[in-house]
């Protein structure tokens, strides 16, 4: 605390200068000690209080914990990431499409898949399915690494092309199937799947390195399908089954096999 003491030995009254002076000090501590939001900042992202909602009411009151995921969930515009006419509901609970038969999921299904990873600073993370680039750039928030696979062109370009514009330096992508993931790029701490298949790609568990995580939701074609975790322990999976959800399924190779 910044105590300023005024003394005088004459009984004279300080003149006009000297009270601007000590005003002027005053204001100065004053602004230092209680700090006020920037309107310029409101000004260029008007979703501000929308995205501290969504944190506060989505997010905390369903037991999202980790402060690194929520943090990055409050820094990350969604609303750049949907069609502009959908901007005004990108912060309400729901998906919303992205085009090209895809959507970007829920704000609550984006961090709570993403806190099962259980991402650290110094991680590599392999994820299967761009899309808009959202949980993208949550997880390069997070992680050392993202690499990024996106089987539709138009999708992966756009989203390349934002995250890059918006400064994301940690991403790499790659314009094809994910179901046979990137070897060249493995072993990987953490693999994030999102979109839906009846089983784990084997080339991306032999591509998840020791005691890493892999996170997706499992389920065929009419079935009902179910968010997992799986760590590689000892070479052998250690399956969680946490939750049902509802993702678009994962295409390419992977439905030749399912037949």
């Amino acid at each position: 605390m910044n105590t300023i003491i005024l003394s005088s030995r004459t009984n004279h009254k300080p003149g006009f200068a000297v009270c601007c002076f000590i005003l002027m000090i005053l204001s100065f501590f004053l602004r230092g000690a209680f700090p006020v939001d920037s309107p310029s900042r409101e000004t260029k992202d008007p979703y501000i209080r929308a995205r501290h909602l969504m944190i506060e009411r989505q997010l905390r009151k369903r037991g999202i914990k980790d402060v690194r995921v929520l943090a990055a969930m409050e820094s990350v515009a969604r609303h750049l990431f949907v069609p502009e006419k959908l901007q005004s509901s990108a912060y309400q609970d729901r998906p919303l499409p992205i085009g090209e038969g895809q959507t970007i999921s829920q704000p609550y299904i984006v961090a709570f898949m993403t806190e099962l990873l259980e991402l650290k600073e110094s991680e590599t993370v392999l994820e299967i399915g761009t899309g808009s680039g959202y949980q993208t750039a949550v997880l390069a928030r997070l992680a050392s690494q993202v690499l990024s696979i996106e089987i539709i062109p138009p999708l992966a370009q756009r989203a390349k092309k934002l995250l890059e514009g918006m400064g994301y330096t940690n991403v790499q992508f790659r314009v094809g199937d994910g179901y046979f993931g990137w070897e060249e790029k493995s072993p990987f701490d953490a693999i994030l799947v999102t979109a839906a298949a009846a089983k784990i790609p084997q080339a991306l568990w032999e591509q998840l390195r020791e005691r890493g995580r892999l996170v997706m939701p499992l389920g065929g074609k009419d079935q009902m399908q179910r968010l997992v975790r799986v760590r590689k322990i000892a070479g052998r999976m250690v399956v969680e089954d946490l939750t049902g959800v509802l993702f678009v399924p994962l295409t390419g190779a992977v439905q030749k096999e399912d037949r």
